[in-house]
């Protein structure tokens, strides 16, 4: 009973972190089509700078509770002006260009981004564990839990939830999702396919550095964790169907719980599993669990 809670609440506080650091990747897939390996790099930058603002405000002797603030902050701050930069100094000359390319460009974008993180921070480990401490910890059957995770779930909910309301639910979304469907025909109805691209991939940022923003209390940041990030939001936006929002939230509540019931049942299997759950999805559904098989032209 009590490895069956456990495995539910750290499944779900690993699915709540994986779908905050994959949505972004999707969402840019899914209204860009570009597989934007430097995702990862955003996921960096996000966590540095949350890391970094939190290590001086607290260090102020300011009141640790509105440090909490400084997360989605830093996420602003650095996914913005590096979503921006990206898309307007880079992307925006590669529009139209084979798929395969774009990721060539966006890995080597990533390898920058890398090489800017240990620039401006170094290559020495930060730690930010005041906010993740100083909520506390709750108990469930026994088992102690800090508030901090469940801080992260709400956050991923609410974040899943903004975006469901924004796509279907306004005039903007449902302008998004005629972009979606045919850019020419958008850009001959007057709709600035241009402008959406732009809005669509600095919001991805955004998101991406969020989700290593919100990370940062809960682990050592440190060069190298843009790289692992990257491969398991793939593995999550595969998994639920490349371009689906719901599917990267359902994605991630699969790998979630595959990871914690293989963490607590058999740990070897730890990394295994994710991509054991991957390939089994793959072999019924090669497009995911809710992304339909584009026509391929010839």
């Amino acid at each position: 009973m009590l490895t069956a809670i456990a495995i539910a609440v750290d499944g779900l506080g690993f699915a709540a972190w994986l779908f905050l650091s994959s949505v972004g990747l999707t969402l840019i897939y899914g209204v860009m089509r570009i597989l934007n390996i430097a995702h990862g790099g955003f996921y960096a930058l996000g966590a540095y700078s949350s890391a970094w603002a939190i290590g001086l405000y607290t260090a102020t002797g300011s009141p640790v509770a509105f440090s909490f603030l400084l997360i989605p902050l830093a996420a602003l701050i650095a996914g913005g002006i590096a979503g921006l930069l990206v898309e307007r100094g880079i992307l925006k000359f590669m529009y139209g260009r084979d798929e395969v390319l774009m990721v060539l460009v966006t890995y080597a974008v990533f390898l920058i981004l890398e090489d800017v993180t240990k620039l401006i921070w170094g290559t020495e480990s930060y730690i930010a564990w005041q906010p993740a401490f100083h909520f506390g910890t709750v108990e469930i059957v026994g088992i102690p839990y800090t508030v901090y995770k469940f801080l992260i779930i709400g956050t991923a909910l609410l974040v899943g939830l903004s975006l469901f309301l924004v796509l279907n639910k306004t005039r903007v979304g449902k302008l998004l999702l005629v972009v979606i469907e045919d850019r020419e025909i958008s850009s001959a109805l007057g709709i600035n396919v241009t402008l959406f691209f732009s809005v669509t991939f600095v919001v991805g940022a955004i998101l991406g550095a969020l989700g290593g923003a919100i990370t940062a209390p809960e682990i050592s940041v440190s060069p190298g964790i843009g790289a692992e990030i990257i491969v398991l939001s793939f593995a999550v936006i595969v998994i639920g169907g490349m371009g689906s929002i719901g599917g990267a939230m359902i994605g991630a509540v699969i790998v979630g719980f595959a990871r914690a019931a293989s963490v607590h049942l058999y740990p070897p299997a730890e990394l295994f599993s994710i991509y054991l759950v991957m390939a089994a999805v793959l072999a019924v559904k090669p497009y995911g669990l809710f992304a339909l098989a584009e026509s391929r032209k010839i």
